[in-house]
């Protein structure tokens, strides 16, 4: 049994959006390791229950574990404290795709928070959105998604290592927030497409 802050982490994740009443998307979970740097992902999907698939808004979450991370880890767990404590990397995305235009920027932005939750001592920053537009190759259908992440740090001290547990009400509290953007964003008037299979039926 692999014994890691990092799986602690997870396994809360998990827990917190299962509870929350999110649906993980199929094949949508990845544990990547860099194996030249020594890096470790986390990323995982949820959408609302009863959503298409794909689905029509998911939120993404990614945890990066940095091999400077893992150093510090290491140190304190052979009673060596470290110089400065590790830290998980957090990125919470929000999809919204499958459209057939682009979507009025103001409105999806103006369902999301400035600031993301609490996670230890800092909030979740809000970037800059993305957008995604694909054109078919005879010009015709364009199907169209944006996306808004949240991105911070989530620093791990003494108390947190020692008893990954007190990270369960911050993850619960996450995955509530999580619940409510993506029932937010699905309750906006936005040019969606019909699903596949609706499109075919047609």
């Amino acid at each position: 049994m692999i014994d890691h802050i990092l799986l602690d982490v997870i396994g809360a994740v998990r827990e917190a959006f299962e509870a929350a009443l999110l649906e993980q998307q199929a094949v949508e979970e990845r544990f990547q390791v860099d194996v030249f740097l020594g890096d470790l992902s986390f990323e995982t999907s949820y959408s609302l229950p009863g959503e298409a698939s794909p689905a029509r808004v998911r939120a993404a979450l990614t945890l990066d574990w940095p091999t400077w991370s893992q150093s510090a880890y290491r140190s304190w767990s052979i009673g060596e404290p470290p110089a400065e404590p590790p830290e998980l990397i957090v990125e919470l995305a929000f999809r919204v795709q499958n459209l057939s235009r682009a979507p009025e920027l103001e409105k999806v932005l103006a369902t999301l928070d400035p600031e993301g939750p609490q996670l230890g001592s800092e909030r979740l920053e809000r970037t800059s959105p993305t957008l995604e537009q694909m054109f078919e190759v005879d010009g015709g259908e364009v199907t169209a998604a944006l996306e808004v992440a949240y991105q911070g740090g989530l620093r791990l001290d003494d108390a947190i290592l020692e008893d990954p547990s007190r990270l369960d009400d911050q993850v619960q509290a996450l995955a509530r927030w999580v619940a409510s953007v993506l029932v937010r964003l699905g309750d906006l008037d936005l040019p969606f497409r019909p699903p596949e299979d609706e499109t075919e039926r047609s």
